[in-house]
């Protein structure tokens, strides 16, 4: 049966008369901190109103778990900007007062709204005013070095005085110079006399021995420019397309340049790797044959990379099969590999060998030397069939007179064929012959027949 103080604990009516009637249960002993620390959490906690997100109704508590504020406070802390506190301090009278300009000498006088502080000061503006110092000279001066034949002292103090007010604006100078009295000048004549001038006072004044930063001005270049630019300027819309069509011809022919010049490199290093693969087999036939067993895998001929194939080295520990070495690599193009397996087909060799020692070392150096044999030929091609354009360009411009016929001079001892221009006589331009034709695509199966000077002579390519 329950007592008095249980009835008061569901209730939450607190435990006063329970502590009146001096009687302690087993609950009290064992569960007195709990209960105190119960009944002051619940004190400071709040339910949440009905519609109210958490994330807003956690916004209303701090950390401390303080109660929610009845008004708005603002603690001037945060993001929000400190507002102007008006009031603190006497304003600072402005005064209506009379204002002149240094830069100006004809003692205007303006007004304007200043603090009464500043009465009797400088304009502060006056600091920006900065003139050209244009140098004096005297009357000795000029006739000792600054006189010229072409230019009187009358028409030389009038330039000089437009340069001192006018801050040596030339065009203004021009404009304002006095063609009536004086003989017409354009603007390049102007600034060649003041320059000339000047650099002559510097020199005569200088200290012996001190640096000069001496002006130069060329009239002759000045006056080149500007014929050019107006050149520029008066140009039609078809001399424009007619530029705009060059620019673009000859970007044309920059790129194919480079392009030959890169297929020149190539070919190069395919003929330079042939001849180090044929000195480098001549070599292991001429040195004599000893038995190292040891040595037997690390001593392999060094071929040069652009030699045919560079075949991958294993020399990473563990087992690896020798029939890994005979896989080609993945440097090795589709078009590459279809011609090598054709090449291989045409000699009765197997496309998959027995991988012995010496098979392998022997079929990797076949293949690579029937991959730089595949290269060469197609090196070849494009070069007749480079050559054979020029030649039909070369005819063309053979017919329609602007050069001479191809001639044979003669075989020469080498058994080459000397080749000779006749150019054509008369007073014709120098024709400019682009000579990087279109994108390679030869027929290495055409048989090319080349008939010189009309005498049976041929050049016969297979």
């Amino acid at each position: 049966m329950a007592t008095g103080a249980d009835v008061r604990d569901i209730l939450e009516l607190g435990g006063v008369e329970s502590e009146n009637t001096g009687t302690i249960n087993k609950k009290d002993i064992i569960n007195s901190d709990k209960k105190k620390s119960k009944k002051s959490s619940e004190t400071l906690t709040f339910k949440r109103p009905e519609g109210m997100h958490r994330e807003v109704y956690a916004l209303l508590y701090s950390d401390k778990k303080d109660a929610p504020p009845l008004l708005p406070s603002d603690t001037t802390q945060g993001y929000r900007t400190v507002k102007a506190k008006l009031g603190s301090k006497k304003v600072r009278p402005w005064k209506w007062m009379p204002f002149t300009n240094p830069a100006r000498k004809d003692g205007a006088m303006f007004y304007h709204w200043r603090r009464a502080a500043e009465e009797g000061k400088d304009y502060p503006f006056a600091r920006f005013n900065k003139t050209v110092q244009v140098p004096v000279y005297s009357e000795q001066e000029y006739q000792m070095y600054l006189h010229d034949d072409a230019w009187t002292k009358a028409e030389t103090d009038h330039l000089f005085d437009l340069a001192r007010r006018f801050d040596l604006r030339f065009v203004v100078i021009h404009d304002r110079y006095d063609h009536q009295q004086f003989k017409k000048r354009s603007v390049e004549d102007l600034k060649e006399r003041y320059y000339h001038i000047c650099a002559k006072l510097a020199n005569i004044r200088a200290a012996p021995g001190t640096d000069l930063k001496i002006p130069v001005f060329d009239a002759g270049h000045e006056r080149r420019r500007k014929e050019q630019l107006e050149r520029l300027y008066n140009r039609t819309p078809e001399q424009v397309a007619e530029e705009e069509y060059l620019i673009q011809e000859l970007r044309k022919i920059e790129t194919r340049k480079k392009e030959r010049e890169k297929r020149t490199q190539d070919l190069q290093k395919l003929i330079t790797a042939a001849d180090t693969t044929t000195e480098q087999r001549r070599a292991e036939r001429k040195a004599p044959k000893k038995k190292l067993p040891q040595k037997k895998e690390t001593e392999k001929p060094a071929v040069p990379e652009t030699a045919g194939i560079k075949f991958p080295d294993f020399k990473s520990a563990g087992v690896t099969l020798r029939s890994q070495r005979m896989k080609l690599p993945s440097s090795v193009g589709q078009k590459k590999i279809k011609a090598l397996e054709q090449m291989l087909m045409e000699l009765g060799v197997d496309l998959n060998p027995m991988p012995t020692e010496e098979i392998v070392q022997m079929f990797n150096e076949l293949r690579s030397d029937l991959v730089l044999l595949y290269e060469l030929k197609q090196a070849f091609a494009n070069c007749e069939y480079e050559l054979q354009m020029l030649r039909h360009r070369y005819e063309a411009l053979a017919k329609a007179g602007s050069i001479g016929p191809l001639s044979v001079e003669g075989a020469h001892p080498d058994g080459q064929t000397g080749l000779s221009i006749e150019e054509g006589k008369g007073d014709t331009k120098d024709q400019i012959i682009d000579v990087v034709g279109a994108p390679l695509t030869p027929n290495s199966d055409i048989e090319n027949t080349l008939s010189v000077n009309g005498r049976g002579d041929t050049l016969t390519w297979t």
